[in-house]
């Protein structure tokens, strides 16, 4: 049975009463609920629920339900009695069901999307920077640009979480950063320009380390001669920027103060009166990289967790209203976090939603179709909620892989074309 509780008593549809709490172990496209778990709350729900093929797949929940089931063989005079009328009203559950998930799923496909086209030229000018400055220069440029102008002007800009990338090149880390800054910084009130010099600070950071051997990128564990040498990015990425001729004096200094810290403990000169842009690019750089580590070895922090690592151990390193406002804008379950809900639902969050505690989540649905992910505004939901994030250690290895958290942390933006209501 696919259901993740070990109290499930199973029962006939004929004892559905209301209170009860269920389990379909059935596909959940053969079904027109949510998820398979389902609070029977009406009598309409009942006689969906024993219009559909359920003998020997019907299971009761006592630990969440509020009444017991009925006597077996109990005689109920159906709520709805015509074939059509329950066809009808399945109909109009499947089709709310698809609506709910609509958004969710659109705006997602949009992100994808931009991702592609932003991390190809995103990649291209990386690689090619140090042989064609200036043309690569040009490439970042316009990508700041474009992508600054949509965040300004957008009405609303959403984060997603990508599907799995195979791929892990120099665009994935960039990308998520310049994202986080972005968001970042529309949300702290930078201008159009700003942003952009942001954007470019952001994209080229760490371009520098194509000077440096793979063999000191990847070792977690430096010595100290070792660490001397991974810090000469900065340096290289600063001339790098300098000889493309496309980045101002304003995202040249950001850039040059990536690893800086508010209170004095960064490198490489130990600085604290950097600019907002540097400060924000600082911060989403680190938290980043305390979720997906560069060097072997060291273990990746959940998201949740990278977040709550930067708040107990680290808020000396940070601005505290851009703390504060990265915090706000990821949410208490930031994207890439495995949650549990209050039916027992396993699900992954995807985006923050209109409430912190309430996250744009993809559900646990192994046998839903690529076609039809089954993904749902938190926020929307009266009866769905998320009640503990779970580690990945803690899921069993058919969810992680279907869930897959670690290989989906990359992530994007989409603009709607409209508020949300």
């Amino acid at each position: 049975m696919g259901s993740s509780s070990t109290d499930t008593i199973a029962i006939d549809p004929s004892q559905l009463t209301e209170g009860l709490c269920v389990w379909l172990d059935m596909k959940w496209l053969d079904h027109p609920f949510l998820t398979n778990r389902v609070m029977v709350k009406t009598a309409q729900d009942i006689a969906i629920l024993q219009s559909l093929p359920l003998a020997g797949k019907l299971f009761y929940i006592p630990s969440r339900s509020t009444a017991e089931p009925l006597e077996l063989g109990t005689t109920q005079p159906p709520a709805l009695e015509a074939p059509d009328a329950l066809t009808l009203e399945r109909r109009k559950l499947a089709q709310a069901r698809r609506e709910k998930m609509r958004h969710v799923k659109d705006a997602a496909a949009r992100a994808e999307r931009a991702w592609e086209n932003a991390a190809s030229a995103t990649r291209e000018a990386l690689v090619s920077l140090a042989r064609s400055p200036r043309a690569s220069g040009q490439q970042l440029s316009q990508l700041s640009r474009d992508t600054a102008a949509a965040i300004a002007q957008g009405p609303q800009a959403l984060l997603h979480l990508l599907g799995t990338k195979e791929d892990h090149g120099p665009q994935f880390h960039a990308l998520n950063v310049m994202t986080l800054c972005l968001l970042v910084g529309h949300k702290v009130g930078l201008s159009e320009r700003e942003l952009t010099d942001l954007a470019m600070a952001a994209l080229a950071h760490d371009a520098g380390k194509a000077e440096i051997p793979q063999s000191i990128l990847k070792n977690g564990h430096r010595k100290k001669h070792e660490e001397d040498h991974y810090r000469l990015h900065v340096k290289h990425s600063v001339q790098l920027a300098r000889e493309s001729n496309a980045f101002n004096s304003t995202a040249i200094a950001m850039i040059a103060d990536h690893h800086e810290a508010a209170d004095g403990s960064g490198w490489p000169q130990g600085k604290t009166d950097m600019s907002v842009g540097a400060r924000i690019l600082a911060m989403t750089n680190r938290y980043d990289r305390l979720c997906t580590p560069e060097g072997n070895g060291v273990p990746p922090l959940m998201p949740a967790e990278a977040l709550a690592h930067m708040l107990r151990q680290e808020v000396s390193r940070y601005d505290p209203h851009l703390l504060r406002t990265l915090i706000s804008l990821l949410g208490v379950y930031p994207p890439g976090t495995v949650v549990r809900l209050n039916d027992g639902t396993l699900a992954l969050s995807v985006s923050p939603g209109e409430q912190v505690t309430a996250p744009r989540v993809l559900l646990y649905h192994p046998d839903a179709p690529e076609t039809e992910p089954s993904m749902l505004d938190l926020s929307k939901e009266t009866d769905l909620k998320v009640v503990e994030a779970i580690r990945p250690t803690e899921l069993a290895p058919e969810v992680l892989r279907w869930l897959n958290p670690q290989k989906r942390l990359a992530y994007y933006f989409s603009v709607d074309s409209k508020p949300q209501g």
